[in-house]
């Protein structure tokens, strides 16, 4: 494949979208401890005073309930017990990634795909506190999120050996993982939590090596990890692991909706890969640099033998496109599945709230991210107003006042 020109790469900084959007705002996942079954639209925000959720059932309508959360109380504390033993915490965002399209140019000999991607870091993402350990034997990894293995399978875990093992250093780690991007989600969580990890242990030992180093490095764990290495956007080539970065490729505030079935894809190597688009790779590119997202340009060749493996995922997409005509700039599968993209609006149809067969789709708004040298991600701010917690005392005595009647009532019946 011909090496990338510097005019391509140089062209991203000046993408234009001039079509005002309906609304700024960072990104929130749904519950993060599971996918979102409400038939109303719940936006989450974190606070001091716990976790909040605004009940969005209708767009002129907005109800904002309080939700205690006792692991921010806990991860207080524990923040608490590290000041007072003065122990260092640093506490990183961890985001992930989609692919604005995704090419196979072709079959290695060690299995694996050769891709041409465009691969961009959006503003959900998980959030991992590390502190020195005072084992000298082991690494200790905690979680809220349910069957993510908390051993050396745990790309977390693969990523601090790594480290030891290349820098000859011998710090371990405690770390708690809270995380809120699904998995089996073709987002690229376990893989950015690695990069994450590997950025962390490396502020721990005072920045002993470069990034470039810890990007080089990381591809011996993973195919993606090299990634989130670059400044948040990059055209990928190889397995993944040949990263070139795009100064500004796509405009911070184009908002998208991120739409996952509880069910997953296999990866890349474990598809039946058919026939693959001819398009050009670097046309495509070009073609972003130049007008924008468009459904067009958003070409992947993991969706068919995907859609093969899981028919729903099909349907979903097709119902997506067809109840969003106008809403979405393009409707997509990110990497190999099963997370449905819409770029261009942080909603989701309707019909997604309305139908039982869509209670558990995990549903997140986002939005394109990036990255300033020699820092790490930052986390998007926190979106609630004072006018929304004016609602929360509101609506909150509304549904006192609510349930009292109904208490009333049942006692004279």
């Amino acid at each position: 494949m011909a090496a990338l020109s510097s005019h391509l790469l140089a062209s991203f900084s000046n993408t234009t979208r001039t079509t005002p959007l309906p609304r700024i705002s960072s990104s929130s996942s749904t519950f993060p401890d599971g996918p979102l079954s409400s038939k109303s639209r719940i936006k989450v925000n974190d606070s001091k005073f716990g976790r909040s959720a605004i009940c969005r059932s209708e767009p002129a309508r907005r109800q904002v309930e309080i939700l205690f959360n006792p692991e921010e109380k806990l991860n207080r504390l524990a923040d608490e017990v590290d000041k007072n033993n003065m122990l260092p915490r640093l506490t990183l965002f961890s985001p992930c990634k989609i692919n604005v399209f995704l090419r196979i140019t072709g079959k290695r000999g060690d299995g694996f795909h050769d891709l041409a991607s465009l691969f961009h870091v959006i503003s959900l993402g998980d959030t991992i506190k590390f502190s020195l350990s005072p084992s000298k034997e082991e690494d200790s990894l905690s979680t809220n999120a349910r069957g993510v293995p908390l051993d050396d399978r745990n790309l977390i875990i693969k990523a601090l050996n790594l480290y030891r093992k290349k820098t000859g250093t011998n710090k371990f780690f405690l770390i708690h993982l809270d995380k809120k991007v699904p998995t089996g989600a073709g987002l690229g969580g376990g893989s950015s939590n690695a990069a994450t990890a590997l950025w962390a242990a490396n502020q721990f030992n005072d920045s002993l090596v470069t990034e470039k180093e810890l990007q080089k490095w990381s591809c011996e764990i993973g195919s993606d990890i090299p990634f989130f290495f670059s400044n948040g956007a990059a055209y990928c080539t190889g397995r993944g692991e040949v990263v070139q970065d795009l100064p500004q490729a796509l405009a911070p505030n184009l908002t998208m909706v991120l739409m996952k079935p509880q069910e997953g894809c296999s990866t890349a190597e474990r598809l039946n890969l058919g026939k693959t688009s001819s398009v050009d790779p670097l046309a495509l590119l070009e073609k972003i640099s130049l007008n924008g997202i468009s459904q067009d340009v958003c070409i992947n060749d993991l969706e068919s033998p995907a859609f093969e493996v899981l028919p729903s995922l099909k349907k979903l997409k097709q119902r997506v496109l067809a109840a969003g005509r106008g809403q979405y700039d393009a409707v997509f599968m990110s990497g190999s599945g099963s997370t449905i993209v819409g770029i261009g609006s942080p909603d989701p149809p309707q019909f997604v709230y309305d139908e039982e067969e869509y209670n558990e789709v995990f549903i997140s708004e986002a939005s394109f991210l990036s990255r300033q040298e020699n820092q790490w991600y930052a986390a998007p701010t926190s979106t609630i107003k004072a006018g929304d917690l004016v609602w929360c005392a509101l609506w909150e005595r509304a549904i006192n006042v609510a349930w009292l009647s109904v208490f009333v009532l049942h006692d004279v019946w």
